[in-house]
């Protein structure tokens, strides 16, 4: 499958390789979550990938089946299914990677926001473990309300003298999937060679496509770049009226998670280059937590890329991107400390 799929991060694809066994550096990889729509297909995914030795999966409901469905595949991953809190400190023991799409998904009508009270707890005290039996992992947070859950998860690791701004992101990668699926469509070019950075954050206005510094270069007129962007920034919404009420971006959020991680496993095996978006701790703007294009090396965030140069347009749809920014920062920040 992945053979087909062997086009370099930098222009969307994802990368599972056969590296050679002189230059695997395998890591085990946790999914928190993995029971539901997002978690099972991201899971199956990140199961065929070479550099993964140990897929370790944990749900509150039907992890074993899902593991013992995965563990039928003939790659070098080996598969384990953890069930209920008391299995979470045996799923995160010696774990590289914990990616966490756990949490209810959004239905029609509703907001990420409104997915916090539930979500905000979940994603505290599955983040609490990490902290505890993990806390040098790359942690991957893609539950909802990113924006928030990205905070959430800072604040429970300085209560545990384990934050290291370096190691914890917010997977926005779905944004820039989105957004060279977009562009590609309207200018007729391969989706799998766009590359359209998108800052920010992932919710609403606050997702921010940079169309301006595009590759390959693209422009549009005024109302087109206007309506482009407004499709990118309410692509979610669209998935979950097309559900009619079925769920929410499960399989494209599990393609973007996947690419994600693989683009971590890269970078902590020595691949030079590597750069994905994704909301991390930042000094980039007025908010304290911001996506940018960001360089992945062996231990995590390498070097912050920022903004680069902004059209006129861009730098507006930062500027009103900020205050909401910081109202779901403090949101999350406050939640912690309550």
């Amino acid at each position: 499958m992945f053979s087909t799929m062997s086009k370099t991060l930098s222009t969307g694809g994802l990368i599972c390789r056969n590296f050679s066994s002189s230059t695997k550096r395998q890591a085990k990889v946790a999914v928190l979550g993995a029971s539901g729509g997002i978690g099972q297909p991201m899971s199956l995914l990140i199961k065929q990938n070479p550099l993964v030795s140990h897929l370790s999966l944990y749900d509150i409901a039907h992890t074993p089946g899902v593991a013992a469905d995965l563990s039928h595949i003939n790659s070098a991953a080996k598969v384990t299914g953890h069930m209920g809190p008391d299995q979470l400190s045996a799923c995160l023991d010696k774990c590289d990677i914990v990616v966490i799409p756990a949490g209810v998904p959004r239905k029609p009508g509703m907001t990420r926001d409104d997915l916090f009270n539930t979500n905000a707890s979940i994603v505290r005290d599955l983040t609490d473990a990490c902290a505890r039996v993990c806390p040098q992992a790359m942690i991957c947070i893609i539950a909802n309300p990113v924006n928030s859950t990205v905070p959430i998860t800072a604040e429970v690791f300085k209560k545990h003298n384990a934050f290291d701004p370096k190691r914890i992101f917010g997977v926005t990668t779905l944004d820039v999937v989105r957004a060279n699926a977009f562009i590609a469509e309207a200018k007729g070019l391969d989706a799998a060679e766009v590359s359209c950075p998108v800052v920010g954050g992932h919710a609403g206005i606050t997702i921010v496509p940079l169309i301006s510094q595009c590759k390959p270069a693209v422009s549009f007129d005024a109302d087109k770049l206007d309506a482009m962007t407004k499709r990118i920034q309410d692509a979610g919404t669209e998935v979950v009226k097309a559900k009619a009420g079925a769920g929410s971006a499960t399989l494209s959020m599990a393609f973007a998670g996947a690419r994600f991680t693989f683009s971590l496993l890269n970078a902590m095996k020595g691949k030079t280059g590597v750069i994905e978006c994704a909301y991390v701790k930042s000094n980039e703007t007025d908010a304290s937590y911001f996506a940018t294009p960001i360089h992945l090396g062996p231990n995590g965030m390498e070097k912050n890329l920022g903004l680069g140069k902004l059209s006129a347009y861009e730098k507006d749809l930062v500027e009103k991107a900020i205050p909401e920014l910081k109202a779901s920062i403090k949101k999350g920040e406050d939640f912690v400390h309550k």
